[in-house]
């Protein structure tokens, strides 16, 4: 293959940014042609793998979930072959994709292989004219609220200005009026979490919608009924088991297309800033030609 390798020095706080020129090595080993790609903006990762793409290259994402996010907005839908190799913080997508989690693992596996194989992305039709996929979940509740908070905060840095945004929300939790079709079957409620996933996880480990196949053509949907701020609390760890979707407080539902709608709330998809709701989110069978 010509491997257009999209590179993220700064995924996993750049912990392992130093293995570049080694998975570079082993990529080529395999007797792989590799470009490495490197962006200061977004959109300009964005630009130089669909620029790969058009070229005729598969694309091969070596950070964390927004990386890879990025990589996908080049290749969903276009039969490009599209690599993960993880060097991130939660790599939840690779992790539910049973990929390795290993940095050369990754590399290595990627360097052997001789196929692709067909995985399920969600495709996101913003109000305001954003178009979107993502290989993961959704977040359009109380989880969007904390990233979009701690995006809007320039101190602290690091994790500790995440675990601040999260203090904040719980203080000003409040539920928030959705309406949501599933397949056009219409409901309105009042929720305080809503996630819709393509795979199990986000933020590391939590999986909040268990369960979730990306290969059966749907996408899974988890809401939870407005929540005190204890209650919330001690609902979250069970979500690293899956457990929490056994309160009765949490429902899940199952749809090929989610129409989601509610006042003020921004969706945020791999971790990444989607655009404000209503969103219409599809589940586009075999969108991504995986290699494995």
């Amino acid at each position: 293959m010509n491997i257009a390798l999209l590179a993220n020095p700064t995924a996993g706080k750049g912990r392992r940014a130093g293995l570049l020129p080694e998975v570079v090595a082993r990529l080529e080993a395999g007797g792989h042609a590799v470009d490495v790609v490197t962006a200061t903006s977004r959109d300009g990762m964005i630009e130089q793998g669909r620029a790969a793409v058009a070229g005729g290259r598969a694309v091969v994402a070596m950070g964390g979930d927004g990386t890879v996010h990025l990589g996908l907005q080049a290749v969903a839908g276009t039969g490009a072959a599209f690599g993960i190799v993880p060097a991130g913080t939660g790599n939840d997508f690779a992790v539910r994709l049973g990929l390795p989690d290993d940095t050369l693992q990754a590399a290595d596996t990627i360097a052997r292989s001789t196929t692709t194989r067909a995985v399920d992305l969600a495709k996101v039709t913003g109000g305001d004219g954003t178009t979107a996929w993502f290989g993961a979940v959704m977040a359009a509740g109380f989880d969007a609220f904390v990233n979009e908070r701690a995006n809007r905060m320039r101190w602290p840095r690091g994790p500790q200005r995440y675990n601040l945004a999260i203090v904040a929300e719980l203080l000003a939790l409040r539920s928030r009026r959705y309406t949501m079709s599933l397949d056009n079957e219409r409901r309105v409620f009042d929720s305080v979490l809503v996630a819709i996933g393509n795979t199990e996880s986000y933020g590391g480990g939590f999986r909040i919608v268990p369960g979730a196949d990306p290969t059966d053509g749907l996408l899974d949907v988890v809401v939870a009924e407005p929540l005190n701020r204890r209650t919330l609390m001690r609902l979250r760890p069970k979500v690293f088991k899956g457990t929490h979707v056994l309160d009765p407080r949490v429902s899940t539902y199952r749809a090929r297309t989610v129409e989601l709608a509610a006042e003020g709330v921004t969706g945020y998809a791999d971790g990444e800033r989607i655009c404000p709701l209503p969103v219409t989110i599809t589940c586009v069978p075999g969108a991504l030609r995986l290699i494995a």
